[in-house]
């Protein structure tokens, strides 16, 4: 999984067996690989919609795939497991644009895509392992917003007979999936918050001139203020006030929205630091917010499981528990799922349920028409 913070490739290996809903899944170990400075530049700059052309993305595609396949070398390496031990690689790809709602487009009324790049054949051919990679047009083909998909995996995880559990993953972009106690697949809903980590890393690597690509221990956010009038601004943003089903990138909280808020720290003269804190207050309020419009409103929840790479902000976490008492925080450690492996991890159990011929969509998180098997298969090398 590499996903829209760009910070390099995080590796699961997972044992799983059986079949829904008694699908057995265990985290065995993680990995992380950071992107050389130069890929991750390059991503950046053709994800951030920067003058590019059609060579540099084709390229990219391979070039980004040959970073997985050492990845993968490189984990199993530092898992002392041998590559032919490995029966199956899921792979997300790296996300260079996304639009899950339809718009018009040439002669046709209603045109949604998405383009995930580190082209699966390449991997195959790399490791010798059989690689699924390309998940989300599949659920757009079927109408949906090809959009969250982890919420497939969050279902077998956590559902509980008796316990309403919201799993919450601040990954680059923040998401929800909500679990009913006692929930079939089609009560589960789920949806993009809006920012996780990719705003306040934004603004860091600018203030740091990309010394630093995320604050580490909240340390610049803890020097500053909170600007009131600029989170005002940033909690009007028309994405919040959405509906459910919905899914943001970069389309909405991106270099361009980034952007526009260090324009507005500079028109009014304020420190980095203030900017960065009120960024990092405005992502908690913004997850707060969905669940008192969204989530609260609908089911009384018994738990919160966060994972993903804003576990670690501390005053991120703090700011959420603050605004929403009532209801114990837990990390998915908890679980026995690493945070920074949760997404890498869901990702080895699509693959799983592509290689078996099985739906591994939820329509009632995506908005598709039906469940549908998610996933494009090559073959690895012949033995």
């Amino acid at each position: 999984m590499s996903g829209t913070s760009a910070d390099g490739i995080d590796l699961a290996l997972a044992r799983i067996s059986g079949r829904p809903p008694r699908l057995s899944i265990k985290l065995e170990a993680h990995h992380h690989v950071p992107f050389p400075a130069d890929v991750r530049k390059a991503i950046l700059r053709v994800a951030n919609s920067e003058p590019t052309n059609p060579a540099e993305i084709s390229q990219l595609n391979f070039a980004l795939a040959e970073e997985y396949a050492l990845a993968a070398a490189s984990a199993c390496k530092a898992w002392r497991i041998p590559m032919r031990r490995i029966s199956l690689i899921g792979s997300h790809g790296q996300t260079i644009y996304h639009q899950g709602a339809p718009s018009s487009f040439l002669n046709h009324s209603r045109v949604s895509s998405t383009l995930q790049i580190g082209e699966p054949s390449v991997i195959a051919e790399r490791t010798g392992v059989t690689t699924i990679g390309d998940f989300r047009p599949a659920d757009m083909a079927a109408g949906g917003q090809g959009a969250p998909l982890v919420p497939f995996v969050d279902y077998l995880l956590y559902r509980h007979p008796t316990r309403s559990r919201v799993a919450l993953n601040i990954g680059g972009i923040a998401n929800v999936t909500v679990i009913p106690a006692g929930a079939k697949p089609k009560d589960v809903f789920a949806f993009d918050t809006g920012p996780g980590n990719m705003l306040v890393d934004a603004l860091v690597e600018k203030f740091t001139n990309g010394r630093s690509h995320y604050d580490k221990d909240s340390e610049m956010a803890l020097r500053g203020w909170m600007l009131p009038k600029l989170l005002n601004e940033m909690m009007s943003h028309p994405f919040l006030q959405k509906e459910a089903p919905k899914t943001a990138g970069r389309e909405q909280f991106g270099r361009a929205y980034a952007e526009k808020i260090l324009a507005w720290g500079r028109k009014h003269r304020v420190k980095p630091a203030d900017v960065v804190r009120t960024a990092t207050i405005f992502t908690s309020l913004s997850i707060a917010n969905a669940f008192l419009k969204f989530i609260l409103p609908r089911i009384q929840v018994d738990e919160l499981i966060v994972s993903g790479g804003g576990v670690h902000n501390s005053l991120m976490m703090v700011y959420l528990a603050a605004i929403l008492p009532g209801f114990p925080i837990v990390s998915s450690d908890r679980f026995g799922i690493k945070p920074e492996a949760k997404e890498a991890l869901a990702f080895a159990v699509l693959a799983h349920e592509c290689f078996h011929g099985r739906a591994n969509n939820l329509p009632s998180a995506t908005g598709a028409n039906h469940p549908a098997i998610l996933g494009k298969l090559v073959h690895g090398r012949a033995r």
